[in-house]
């Protein structure tokens, strides 16, 4: 054990030197979410579409509908308090409106003289944050004419978050330029074990009492470590920069951070072992790098490319780890289950295992 940390800390030293490898597994990505986090954070919506669950029935509540309809860009779907929250979730509406029983009885009664607030309860996403933003302020302009006889409010707004499945863009691209991030972590493996075969690094070692799993299992466990390091960096900007919101646990993400990061290593073990020479590996690293990060939904939802595209992407395991990612992370809408996302990568993993272990050659 004293031997596999060993060469850990000195692998870990190694990379830290490695500009090039430095770039392309952090500041490459930090770089892409700055960008379009810029690009796509800011502006409002053109429209609001509200879900109205209407529960009093009142004169009073077709009144407060009725401030909403008066309002340029909104419009009003009404429904059921279950149905409506059903389409919210589905990315139907974009907030949903609930006006509970006893509104119409309570605003009777301050009108009358006998002051008795009442609520209605908005509904809202978290990771949406410009458009709630946009909902609480047309939310207050509207209940801003029900309240101005100058006393307390009347009617006060409850504010409630609900997780749908439709993302705005940097909630999307978070999980997975992180997908993304642990793919290059372990790919780029490739290049620095073929370099040290050329220097005859890997043949020295090899003939070392270190047993060959202590050399494989240190850079395994390096390339761990740097893909939680990965995590923490890009998730902590998401958040800090951006108000990403995480509703899923930390726990799983990291065994999917992990299963990713062994499942990619194992892939960058089978580049190693066809590439014959440092330049070979650059180029065959690249090869398996830009479709995956194009084909993967990584920048775009898959449903919106062309169907031989769509059939590509399912073979591609970027694929099922960035999607494994974004509905752990920020409850996206699923192109796979999760359990399938886990099965997906483990085949990889096992087949590209199997590879590495036949052909790999040490000098």
């Amino acid at each position: 054990m004293r031997a596999l940390l060993s060469l850990t800390a000195a692998n870990i030293r190694s990379y830290t030197r490695d500009r090039a490898a430095l770039f392309w597994t952090l500041a490459f990505p930090l770089i892409f979410i700055l960008m379009f986090g810029l690009i796509f954070q800011g502006g409002g919506t053109a429209g609001l579409n509200l879900g109205w669950a209407d529960e009093d029935g009142t004169p009073a509540a077709t009144t407060l509908r009725e401030g909403f309809d008066s309002l340029k860009g909104v419009e009003i779907t009404p429904a059921d308090r279950e149905a409506s929250l059903a389409s919210m979730k589905d990315g139907k509406v974009d907030a949903v409106i609930v006006v509970p029983a006893g509104y119409g009885q309570a605003v009777g009664s301050a009108q009358g003289g006998t002051p008795t607030p009442t609520n209605i309860v908005v509904y809202t996403d978290p990771s949406r944050s410009n458009l709630a933003g946009s909902v609480e302020q047309t939310v207050a302009a509207v209940l801003g004419v029900v309240n101005m006889q100058g006393r307390p409010p009347l009617v006060t707004a409850t504010q409630e978050t609900l997780q749908t499945q439709d993302l705005n863009f940097i909630s999307y691209f978070v999980p997975s330029m992180l997908g993304l991030s642990v793919m290059q972590v372990g790919i780029f493996a490739a290049i620095p074990l073929v370099a040290d075969r050329q220097k005859l690094i890997l043949k020295r070692l090899a003939a070392t009492p270190l047993k060959r799993w202590q050399l494989v299992g240190s850079n395994v466990l390096m390339r761990l470590l740097i893909a939680l390091v990965q995590s923490v960096i890009i998730v902590g900007v998401g958040v800090a920069l951006f108000g990403v919101e995480i509703t899923g646990p930390w726990a799983l993400t990291i065994v999917f951070v992990s299963l990713g990061a062994v499942t990619f290593l194992a892939l960058g073990y089978v580049i190693a072992s066809f590439a014959k020479t440092e330049d070979s590996a650059n180029g065959m690293t690249s090869i398996v790098q830009f479709p995956m990060m194009f084909l993967s939904g990584t920048f775009f939802p898959i449903a919106a490319m062309p169907a031989p595209l769509q059939a590509v992407a399912r073979l591609i395991p970027l694929t099922y780890l960035a999607d494994a990612l974004r509905q752990v992370m920020v409850g996206g809408a699923a192109f796979a289950s999760l359990g399938v996302c886990a099965a997906v990568l483990g085949g990889w993993l096992v087949v590209c295992f199997l590879i590495a272990s036949r052909k790999f050659q040490w000098q």
